[in-house]
This record gives C-alpha cells, sequence and structure tokens, in this order.
C-alpha cells in the first residue's frame, strides 16, 4: 500500500490524523534535522497502522513535508 503523507515537524505533540483512505496529516515534535522528523514518522505509522516499523519505507519526499510512504505487507 502506498500512502501521501503531510509532515508537520516541531509540533506541540506527536499526533497521526487520517485525512482520507490514503492521505494522513502527522504531527511531530522532532525537528528536520538529520533525519530526525523521518525517523520519528516511520515510528508513528508503524504505532498507529499496527506494523513493525521496518516494513515502513519513505519512497519519495525524504526532504520535503509532503511525502510518498510505501507500507509492506
Amino acid at each position: 500500500m502506498v500512502i501521501n503523507v503531510r509532515v508537520v515537524p516541531r509540533a506541540s505533540r506527536n499526533l497521526v490524523k487520517r485525512e482520507s483512505e490514503k492521505s494522513f496529516k502527522v504531527y511531530l515534535t522532532k525537528p528536520a534535522i538529520e533525519g530526525q522528523a523521518n525517523a520519528e514518522l516511520v515510528k508513528r505509522l508503524a504505532e498507529y497502522l499496527g506494523v513493525k516499523k521496518y516494513l515502513v519505507n519513505i519512497i519519495k519526499g525524504e526532504k520535503a513535508r509532503c511525502k510518498l510512504v510505501r507500507i509492506s505487507e
């Protein structure tokens, strides 16, 4: 499954909001420095979707707020 994710780094709390079937908005407390926000994104999405972290991969938008993420099964 491939989903669109809009990331908001340096938010006041960690939160995952589902906007549509394949679109999420994720608020992260980590800053977008040296991949900290990306690591936190993978962790939060895995928790939210109930999968292991290694099954969540950012396939596009590594340095952007809008990302394409693949969830393997």
